[in-house]
């Protein structure tokens, strides 16, 4: 049986996107460009958009003439996270296949044989900001930044983030986890979580030319050279995401959280009882 092609598959995945999903060729060969596009909430996740991308992937990893992802968000904002609107509608056994949906998508793009190149122009917030820790490389705008804000509502980072962040900023990953600090692009760098700092008039030029290169170089290499690099990666995210997802699950059902999500919601500061 033959295996389907390149152009087949990205067409099959992307007849089966709706508005909130674009899965697109480009914008070089070997090029697949994934864009979140709900700006009116600046990309933030449905579980039905978790989903879909996480299918996307999982069709695209396998053809071997795909050389390199992008993931960007539309409108101005990369990911604001999940949708407090939806989460909170989880309830029992559902809380739980909800974080493994979110998982799913951290250990799709470690494991991912192509680099992936997460386009950080505007907020990357929450599991946005996991998201975008979780690719291999990320260019932000000059207007891009990072924000673990998962406290400010009463929940713990759960998309690897107490894994990425004290690799990035060592002895500062508390600070900046306990206190949601927003991290602007000019310090991401600093960092090391943005690789690039790209005005915004010149954001998509230069994803066009990175991921060029990217294409053009060995493949064969280029899958190795990843491998080689995260081999640490893929041998600890399990441990850290089985760890992030209990304690998670007890911080959604706390009274904290249902505070934190009014709070957030009627745009005043929460008062947390520590239940």
């Amino acid at each position: 049986m033959n295996r389907p092609q390149f152009r087949d598959i990205l067409a099959a995945v992307d007849e089966a996107s709706d508005l909130e999903l674009r899965v697109q060729a480009g914008p070089t060969p070997g090029a697949v460009t994934l864009t979140l596009d709900r700006p009116h909430r600046k990309n933030a996740l449905t579980p039905g958009l978790v989903q879909r991308l996480g299918r996307a992937l999982d069709d695209l990893i396998v053809d071997s003439n795909v050389r390199v992802f992008i993931l960007r968000g539309a409108g101005g904002a990369f990911c604001s996270g999940a949708d407090l609107n939806t989460i909170t509608k989880a309830q029992g056994d559902e809380v739980g296949e909800r974080i493994d949906e979110f998982h799913h998508l951290i250990r799709t793009i470690v494991y991912a044989p192509q680099p992936v190149i997460a386009v950080v122009d505007g907020p990357a917030v929450g599991f946005g900001a996991d998201l975008a820790l979780s690719c291999d490389l990320r260019v932000f705008s000059s207007n891009g930044y990072l924000e673990e804000g998962f406290v400010k509502v009463g929940l713990m980072p759960d998309g690897g983030g107490t894994y990425f962040m004290p690799r990035f900023a060592g002895a500062r990953a508390f600070e900046y986890l306990a206190l949601g600090t927003r991290l602007p692009a000019a310090h991401c760098a600093e960092l090391g979580i943005a690789n690039w700092v790209i005005p915004d008039d010149q954001l998509d030029a230069f994803v066009q030319e990175c991921s060029g290169e990217l294409c053009r170089a060995a493949p064969l290499a280029m899958r190795n050279i990843k491998a080689a690099v995260r081999a640490h990666d893929r041998a600890q995210l399990g441990s850290v995401l089985a760890s992030e997802k209990a304690g998670q699950s007890q911080l959604l059902a706390s009274e904290d959280f249902q505070e934190g999500v009014r709070a957030f919601l009627e745009k005043r500061a929460p008062h947390f009882s520590g239940r």
